[in-house]
């Protein structure tokens, strides 16, 4: 009984010192424990500790993941549910958490921080660039038209400004 106190009390410190560097999913925290060499039985009793002092929450780590994601590198609503399946969120809880999240937005989100570095290029190199860049993101072509058709219908309103001046 003493040595598996040790044994979980290490196990513990290991998961937290994991912790420490940034949140974590459930099954990305059962792997690291396994990994580790500890057995089933004591990867259990590690995910429920943690799980009942709100260190492990997968709905939680889900809305923050997105949120940043959207804010440092947005992307459409399948490569955000693709990445939140490969973390281990359950599908319903992606379901819930990406409905309130539309791909159009998501795009002119994401192409936003290029503006600057593209506004110089010729209309055909803009267009391939804009399509493409959204398009390795993960949008769909339809998204990808239609925002580069908001783009450059901006871009003709901005010039249009520009003369009246």
């Amino acid at each position: 009984m003493l040595n598996e106190d040790k044994t979980i009390t290490r196990a513990l410190n290991m998961a937290l010192n994991y912790l420490s560097y940034q949140a974590r999913t459930i099954q990305e925290m059962q792997n690291y424990i396994k990994n580790k060499g500890f057995s089933e039985d004591i990867v259990e009793k590690i995910i429920e500790i943690l799980k009942d002092q709100n260190y492990l929450n997968d709905r939680k780590f889900a809305r923050q993941f997105v949120e940043t994601r959207i804010k440092t590198k947005a992307k459409s609503k399948f490569a955000l549910e693709y990445e939140l399946r490969q973390k281990g969120i359950k599908p319903c809880d992606i379901d819930d958490l990406l409905k309130e999240y539309d791909d159009q937005n998501l795009a002119l989100k994401a192409i936003h921080p290029k503006i600057k570095t593209w506004q110089n290029l010729d209309i055909d190199k803009l267009k391939k660039k804009i399509i493409n860049f959204l398009r390795y993101r993960g949008f769909n072509y339809d998204i990808c038209l239609s925002t580069l058709n908001l783009f450059l219908e901006s871009k003709l309103m901005e010039k249009e400004d520009d003369c009246e001046n």
